[in-house]
């Protein structure tokens, strides 16, 4: 049923995997990076899979706006704005706190492709789900059809696309000869760990997925893959998730913000692969497969998989005060 699901073809898929010998070696175990950064669609990210899906949900509506949040660097209202500007629609950006001073990193993108942005002046990130909704009503009285996606794409629809990238995976390993064991990720509103923890039974492929969270506690994070998996029941029945394991103690001074191992981790990738990681998920998520390989995680035989979900952007950004 799930192949029956209706798609907008955005990314170039399937995305790369390839190994990373220079980050392998400092790991001490095989690493392959699956380069979800490479779709190659509004400057790429895993954000774009779910917005395939969504995207395409909303054209069956007869949207005309696509309305969503988050904090003023997002990878997934980037990536909205993109898919909204290809699909001839408009796009309003509900954000948190008040405007940036620099129009810079992923908030430029955003007001390049057309977005309209919306502060709600709170720095309250749950703040932003009222206003997605306020704004969605608003559009309905004035004669549109808006279609509100929450902040991450946290919904069935998007998880189901990292589902395909679960099952995307595992084609790829038979065809190039690799054995993960582990499947290593950025977390931060569960909806890409939810799809690859099904993707992954579903396809009962070999490898564990462990996620490292760069927003929330994680039992916040649990509770909420429970919810997201229980939503994708319509479409892949009742599937019990494996084991949800989210590695805390990476965020640093909070979300958004770089810290000094994540910022260790972007500069070793670079600098020994020649990959850009970002400062806010990725090199957090690169931090946490450092200090599980310092502490005598991975053995003969262990091969990793790391899933580069992309945002980049931020590396354009200001953080000096």
């Amino acid at each position: 049923m799930l192949e029956q699901v209706p798609r907008e073809r955005l990314a170039q898929l399937p995305s790369p995997l390839h190994r990373a010998p220079g980050l392998g070696a400092s790991l001490g175990v095989p690493l392959w990076l699956k380069r979800d950064d490479l779709l190659g669609f509004g400057f790429g990210g895993n954000k774009v899979r779910g917005l395939e899906i969504l995207v395409a949900d909303a054209r069956r509506r007869g949207a005309d706006v696509l309305v969503t949040g988050a904090g003023v660097q997002s990878n997934h209202v980037r990536a909205t704005a993109a898919t909204a500007a290809w699909a001839g629609m408009e796009m309003v950006a509900v954000y948190w706190g008040d405007a940036p001073a620099r129009l810079e990193g992923n908030y430029k993108l955003v007001r390049l492709l057309g977005g309209e942005p919306r502060f709600t002046g709170n720095a309250d990130r749950a703040g932003v789900d009222g206003v997605i909704a306020e704004v969605a009503a608003e559009l309905t009285a004035a004669g549109h059809t808006p279609y509100p996606i929450p902040r991450g794409g946290a919904c069935a629809l998007g998880v189901l696309a990292h589902v395909l990238a679960a099952a995307e995976l595992a084609e790829q390993c038979r065809r190039l000869g690799a054995h993960p064991t582990l499947v290593w990720l950025a977390v931060g509103s569960g909806t890409t760990l939810t799809g690859w923890l099904l993707g992954t039974r579903l396809a009962d492929a070999p490898w564990r997925v462990e996620g490292v969270t760069v927003s929330r506690p994680g039992d916040e994070i649990r509770a909420q893959v429970a919810r997201l998996a229980a939503e994708t029941e319509p479409w892949l029945g009742k599937v019990e998730p494996p084991e949800v394991v989210v590695h805390e103690g990476f965020i640093g001074d909070g979300y958004g913000i770089p810290s000094p191992g994540g910022d260790a981790a972007v500069a070793l990738a670079a600098r020994t692969q020649g990959v850009f990681l970002d400062p806010v998920y990725t090199g957090k998520a690169f931090d946490g497969l450092f200090a599980a390989a310092r502490g005598g995680r991975f053995g003969p035989g262990d091969e990793v998989v790391f899933v580069h979900t992309g945002g980049e952007p931020a590396l354009f950004v200001d953080r000096t005060p």
